[in-house]
């Protein structure tokens, strides 16, 4: 953070709607900051830029937010400018927001997110002792310093650091310490045909010389671009429309090895840009993989 490693409290201002006090109050600290839907999924593209008509899609890992009047592409839109978040483009998004969300990266700090008391347990042994803060199922550990980001490091932990966002649950308790490489080393991961959920599959090239058996490389890139339009461009029911296209990827490429931990993201980060949480993304790819025997 720019002022200060402490995060700081709720600011006091009666006429803003609460969650807007909190995110001008953090956002004078250094922290970037953006509102969350009740799904805790970030608010949709503005109109300037719905499904992505400027070209800006932070979520495939492209650097910056766009260059529309109101930065509106899930960790990308953070921001500490506060004429943005009160901009008759933006301040519609606050009023509506169900909770406030930061870009770790941004703030300088990485959040490991332990969702459960397992997690929790090997953090304790594993890990350094750093600012503490609880969460509905767990407990976020926050480390000085930044990294990549990554969903299912091990079983109930994620990283959120560069290119992610965590929501803000307080200021927590305890003082920060710098990342150590225990952290660091999460991240690295072998060429694996993974999914990132916390429960990851291994898929297994066919019999025959490991070769896939697919016309070239495009026809799976052409297969994955078709189910990420389909979840940006379902009109309702996106439950069913995730769960749908997960099993026809999978139904079409989960089996010949060609399938990486790279593209199984974008169908995630797809998903989880229409409001998805990432626990509804891990469970309609399990369903989607046991529908298929897998």
């Amino acid at each position: 953070m720019a002022h200060s490693t402490d995060f700081p409290r709720d600011l006091n201002r009666p006429a803003l709607p609460a969650r807007l006090r909190t995110a001008l109050w953090l956002a004078e600290q250094g922290l970037p900051v953006l509102p969350l839907r009740e799904s805790k999924g970030p608010m949709g593209n503005c109109r300037a830029c719905r499904k992505n008509a400027c070209g800006g899609r932070p979520n495939m890992k492209t650097p910056g937010p766009c260059a529309c009047a109101a930065p509106c592409h899930a960790w990308a839109a953070a921001t500490t400018d506060p004429h943005i978040f009160t901009s008759a483009a933006w301040a519609p998004a606050w009023r509506q927001a169900a909770a406030v969300a930061y870009h770790p990266g941004g703030a300088g700090v990485t959040v490991v997110d332990l969702d459960n008391a397992d997690a929790i347990a090997w953090a304790r042994l594993s890990l350094p002792a750093t600012r503490n803060v609880a969460t509905t199922r767990g407990e976020h550990w926050i480390y000085l310093g930044t990294m990549s980001s990554g969903n299912g490091v091990r079983p109930g932990v994620d990283i959120k650091s560069l290119m992610s966002y965590a929501r803000w649950l307080g200021p927590g308790t305890g003082t920060m310490v710098p990342l150590p490489e225990a952290v660091r080393a999460l991240a690295v991961k072998e060429p694996t045909a993974a999914c990132p959920a916390s429960s990851a599959p291994t898929f297994s090239a066919p019999a025959g010389g490991g070769q896939c058996p697919h016309r070239s490389p495009a026809y799976l890139e052409r297969g994955i671009a078709m189910a990420e339009q389909r979840i940006e461009d379902a009109p309702d029911g996106i439950h069913r429309t995730v769960f749908r296209m997960f099993l026809a990827v999978l139904s079409a490429h989960g089996r010949c090895g060609c399938l990486t931990e790279t593209h199984i993201g974008r169908l995630f980060a797809a998903a989880q840009t229409r409001g998805e949480s990432l626990r509804h993304c891990e469970d309609a790819w399990t369903n989607a993989r046991t529908q298929l025997g897998m």
